[in-house]
């Protein structure tokens, strides 16, 4: 199964229900709602779709789906935020 993990380029801040993250190779800002945060705070170690979903239930109560997880980690591999954990 395809890992992924946070990229070491970032500084991340919490403000109320929102997630502000600093790219600071790229020199760019990302926004993350509450859900979006916590799945990034996952990602501080290598997950996987399977793993986030699971944590997500636990956490939230709410049966995410997968499609929704992976669409969220291609859009944060996009923004270079995250890569495949080797």
């Amino acid at each position: 199964m395809v890992q992924f993990i946070q990229k070491k380029s970032f500084e991340a801040t919490q403000i109320e229900d929102e997630w502000i993250i600093l790219d600071t190779d790229q020199y760019t800002v990302t926004r993350l709602n509450d859900l979006g945060g916590f799945c990034w705070s996952k990602l501080g170690e290598a997950q996987t779709v399977d793993s986030l979903q699971t944590a997500i239930d636990q956490e939230y109560g709410a049966d995410c789906e997968k499609d929704s997880i992976d669409r969220f980690l291609t859009d944060l591999k996009k923004c270079g935020l995250i890569r495949h954990a080797i």
